[in-house]
């Protein structure tokens, strides 16, 4: 990242590398949620290995209904469901209020334009985030736009520490 982040720390289990990416790509647009545990448990050991103190919640990336239709399921709260860092995994309290396009179809100059607006918290269910500790969990973090966007969103409902748990980075030379 040439700027920081709007999050105050990642956490990423793997590169965005051989093997890692085909399997991301065979859960993400096959359906092979035999992944999601593995991908959690490898998660799950780079987040104990920081040794920071314990999330409040723990919230996926949340996917359009449109993109749901269209996979059956969002794979970032696949794998948010089964860690077990701390934290109540909880689908509901982020919406995506936009279908964008994907991420990985656009430049990364297009990338935060793309996302800018598209999430929001629930308003009757905003102060349950006031003052908390959050992870967003998402599959991979490329430019950073998507989980920035998020943050942002968060911060605005009063989270005090919003952290980006993520399964692959991809490396810098790659982006």
């Amino acid at each position: 990242m040439r700027e920081s982040p709007a999050f105050d720390e990642a956490v990423a289990a793997v590169d965005y590398a051989y093997p890692w990416d085909r399997l991301l790509t065979d859960l993400k647009f096959h359906g092979a949620l035999d992944l999601c545990d593995p991908f959690a448990r490898l998660l799950a050991g780079a987040i104990d290995a920081r040794a920071g103190p314990p999330v409040d919640w723990i919230l996926p990336v949340p996917l359009s209904d449109e993109r749901i239709a269209e996979r059956g399921f969002n794979q970032a709260w696949e794998v948010a469901r089964r860690l077990r860092n701390g934290g109540r995994a909880n689908a509901t309290l982020l919406a995506r209020v936009r279908n964008t396009p994907h991420q990985l179809a656009l430049p990364r100059e297009q990338r935060a334009a793309n996302v800018k607006n598209a999430f929001m918290v629930e308003p009757s269910r905003a102060t349950l985030l006031n003052g908390a500790d959050v992870a967003v969990v998402d599959d991979v973090l490329t430019t950073g736009a998507t989980l920035t966007e998020i943050a942002g969103v968060l911060r605005r409902c009063g989270v005090r520490r919003v952290r980006a748990w993520v399964v692959a980075r991809t490396p810098a030379h790659a982006e």
